[in-house]
């Protein structure tokens, strides 16, 4: 996503991750990997169920996310979605640019 953020921007869509590590973790793996989009912590998963993205007992420490993106709107309405429950497979950015290019 990194690679990206100026087509992203670009489209007019602001990457955000959100996981269910702490603040810190989040802060320490944002600053490792260079990543200078928003990585959230949604430690009590509240937003992760809300979207069903919980996978119980799917981390080595306990529940995740499962892996998934998302297109939303400045309303708060998703306009696309990409689920896996594979950690691995992830939309491609170019995916994700093409499906904001569709919904225009």
């Amino acid at each position: 996503m990194e690679k990206h953020l100026a087509e992203f921007r670009a489209e007019g869509i602001q990457p955000v991750a959100i996981s269910v590590d702490t603040p810190e973790e989040s802060r320490d793996l944002s600053k490792k990997a260079g990543y200078t989009f928003p990585l959230l912590s949604d430690g009590n998963a509240e937003t992760i169920r809300r979207y069903d993205l919980l996978h119980k007992g799917g981390g080595p420490y306990g529940d995740v996310a499962r892996p998934a993106e998302f297109l939303v709107d400045r309303n708060g309405i998703v306009r696309w979605r990409n689920l896996t429950g594979d950690v691995i497979v992830r939309a491609r950015p170019e995916q994700i640019l093409d499906a904001a290019r569709q919904l225009r």
